[in-house]
């Protein structure tokens, strides 16, 4: 599709976050599976719970604009996503693996959270008020997620990585 509107880039990206929110239902067990920590397996699998919901959340968007919905390969969160496999699969401290799954987590809501923040914002130029409520919502969870992670990183995960 061609993009030569605000609308039309609107509903491009949005085909590309639904395909990288899936990709991440996928994506996060494995991740869980790997953490060795017990509280941060505890916060990928709540992550996970809340990313099931943002897939149905970006479907009740597609769903106020009359659209069914579509994804689009998400060629970003497809690196993303290899480029943690491959630095985890080089990894054979456990402590050291849970600092790389933090990192390469947050990397991912970094992303999301630019997504969000730019498709609530145009939402809102858009006058897709319904829309704007349901973005902001998941916007809010990613924030909450990546907080919740730096947490985790700071409080023991990283001085556990480094002794």
């Amino acid at each position: 599709m061609a993009v030569k509107t605000l609308d039309d880039l609107f509903h491009e990206t949005l085909k590309d976050l639904y395909y990288a929110e899936k990709k991440l239902v996928k994506t996060l067990p494995k991740m869980a599976k790997l953490a060795t920590s017990p509280t941060l397996k505890e916060a990928i699998e709540h992550h996970l719970n809340e990313t099931e919901s943002h897939v149905t959340r970006l479907e009740e968007v597609f769903g106020t604009m009359g659209q069914k919905p579509t994804a689009k390969k998400c060629e970003a969160l497809e690196g993303l996503v290899k480029e943690a496999e491959d630095v985890l699969a080089e990894i054979e401290d456990a402590a050291t693996i849970d600092a790389a799954i933090i990192s390469s987590s947050q990397t991912v809501e970094h992303y999301e959270i630019a997504r969000y923040g730019t498709l609530v914002c145009w939402a809102r130029q858009l006058g897709l008020k319904d829309a704007e409520f349901l973005l902001q919502k998941t916007l809010d969870e990613e924030q909450n997620a990546d907080k919740k992670l730096s947490r985790l990183a700071e409080e023991y995960i990283n001085q556990k990585a480094a002794a």
